[in-house]
């Protein structure tokens, strides 16, 4: 994987959504084979809705239980907040979740005999400010200290298998997915804008967690424009250049060049690898790990040594904090009964939209916070292939295969296959994961169209796209929809005194989540839930 085209999809989607594809309203079709089995797996929105219009009549709680300390909410943030807790030795931590399994974005999923991401489905190895993140790493085996390097080194069983990533475009397959310029002064423009991006990490200062690094006045000027204008003012619009950036956002950020500051379009870049052209020296090994069913190998190890404190299928209704202690009203969905929990102190690992409805006083941070904060839907669809799909020339099969397509023309992320860690050399059947990243104005089709609709835009669009002999070999579809995926890094979201205020609140509450860094990422989500825990 080289530098420039590491991808650090942590959360969602990615197929084709060009303007001529099959993603868009009125273009389903019927499937050559005819129409596979979809259904909808995984998030249940309606559980999520049961908070709206609970502004007055809430149910009597038909049962009591106690706690040394509570966390509301099983992302990444709240089981990492759980463990915080038991390892400071709060025995009695419990941990509540809405959905059937913790993980937020992280979970996983199996159909016909593979195991697949519901989300995001890698991780790069961490940086020095996410030592939080190392430390778990090196406890669970996936990176080990050598003596001889005097340096962590990963185990090699668990990073992405080459080849890793590929780009189709002007009718071939090309090694990596940052496309070739277009002439000489489109390669001039890719060295400046990755001169640009050593410059400002120089001057200013960029970390992952990004709340370890400096805030200053050339932050602010960054945070304060769109990613678009930026590279306008910058003399840096190149249309090959501007195609890779905006997939890089929409990868990172579930939006594109015009939605993401500038300070976010640099951050993806500054906090980690930095940014190199074609020619340019530098070291391209970036490795990540990934398994066939994404995070989900993650969030279950984190939440495996907790598992008797996390409960399951609970809707947090009101969160009630006094000068004696935390009381919260959850909905069992499983027994259908209303049931009060209290403890010292809580964790609150909620977005922070769901947090601002279910606290009884909010802080003033937090109804700020939440007031302007943006999220990307995004559908996750997992589809079951019987036989090895026919290729187009130029590079083989790879873990991330993406569509180039032109900025702001698609939504458009590409697809993994699940089968790509596996050792077999063999092609076979397997399942793709395919990602879309859809926008703001399409939230209420992705709640109300049905699966097989989806189902059948989203083999349209790889058909279209990729693989003309798609429709003859798929034989489901399980789709994933998540309506608020991840907080969008909009001008002005990572400047935003809230934010601030909320990490470093003082009382009985604590909050952890990603949102709280203006965007969202497994250290960022992970760091948090520790200082949380703390």
């Amino acid at each position: 994987m080289t530098a420039a085209g590491l991808r650090r999809r942590r959360l969602l989607l990615g197929a084709g959504l060009a303007a001529s594809s099959g993603l868009l309203p009125g273009c389903d079709r019927e499937a050559v084979r005819g129409e596979p089995t979809a259904r909808w797996v995984g998030a249940s929105h309606e559980r999520g809705h049961r908070l709206r219009g609970k502004s007055g009549s809430l149910p009597a709680a038909a049962v009591t239980y106690r706690a040394g300390a509570l966390v509301l909410g099983g992302g990444i943030a709240g089981l990492s907040a759980l463990r915080g807790l038991v390892r400071s030795g709060v025995a009695d931590a419990q941990l509540l979740e809405l959905e059937d399994e913790a993980g937020g974005n992280s979970r996983g999923h199996r159909m016909g005999g593979f195991d697949c991401p519901l989300g995001a489905h890698y991780l790069p190895l961490p940086g020095p400010e996410a030592h939080e993140v190392s430390e778990w790493l090196h406890e669970i085996g996936l990176l080990h200290l050598d003596a001889l390097r005097r340096s962590s080194v990963p185990d090699e069983r668990h990073l992405c298998h080459s080849p890793q990533e590929r780009l189709f475009i002007e009718g071939a397959w090309q090694d990596g997915l940052l496309p070739p310029p277009a002439g000489a002064a489109s390669l001039a423009r890719y060295r400046r804008f990755g001169e640009r991006v050593s410059a400002l990490q120089r001057e200013f200062g960029f970390s992952l967690p990004t709340w370890r690094a400096p805030w200053t006045a050339g932050h602010a000027a960054l945070d304060g424009q769109t990613f678009a204008a930026w590279l306008q003012a910058e003399d840096l619009a190149d249309d090959h250049l501007r195609a890779y950036l905006d997939y890089s956002c929409r990868d990172d950020y579930g939006a594109g060049l015009e939605a993401v500051s500038a300070w976010a379009g640099v951050h993806y870049f500054a906090s980690r690898h930095g940014f190199r052209g074609p020619g340019d020296e530098g070291g391209d090994d970036n490795p990540v790990f990934t398994w066939p069913e994404g995070n989900a190998w993650l969030s279950r190890r984190l939440a495996a040594p907790n598992a008797e404190r996390i409960h399951t299928g609970r809707t947090v209704l009101r969160i009630e904090e006094d000068r004696h202690e935390v009381r919260v009203l959850a909905w069992d969905e499983q027994a259908q009964r209303a049931e009060a929990w209290t403890a010292p102190r809580a964790v609150v690992a909620l977005p922070l939209f769901v947090a601002a409805r279910v606290l009884a006083n909010p802080p003033a941070a937090l109804a700020d916070a939440a007031s302007h904060a943006r999220y990307a839907p995004w559908l996750v669809a997992n589809l079951h292939v019987d036989a090895p799909l026919i290729d187009r020339p130029g590079a083989p099969p790879s873990w991330d295969n993406v569509a180039f397509a032109p900025a702001g023309s698609t939504t458009a992320l590409g697809y993994v296959d699940a089968a790509h860690q596996s050792l077999n050399p063999v092609r076979g059947a397997t399942v793709l994961t395919a990602y879309h990243a859809l926008p703001e104005a399409r939230r209420a089709a992705l709640l109300n169209d049905s699966a097989s609709q989806w189902a059948q835009r989203v083999i349209s669009d790889l058909a279209t796209t990729l693989h003309p002999d798609l429709p003859h070999h798929v034989t489901q579809v399980d789709l994933m929809r998540y309506g608020h995926a991840m907080r969008i890094p909009t001008p002005g979201a990572r400047g935003d005194p809230a934010l601030a205020a909320l990490r470093n609140l003082r009382g009985r509450l604590a909050f952890a989540h990603a949102d709280l860094s203006g965007y969202s990422v497994f250290e960022e989500a992970f760091t948090l839930g520790v200082v949380a825990a703390s």
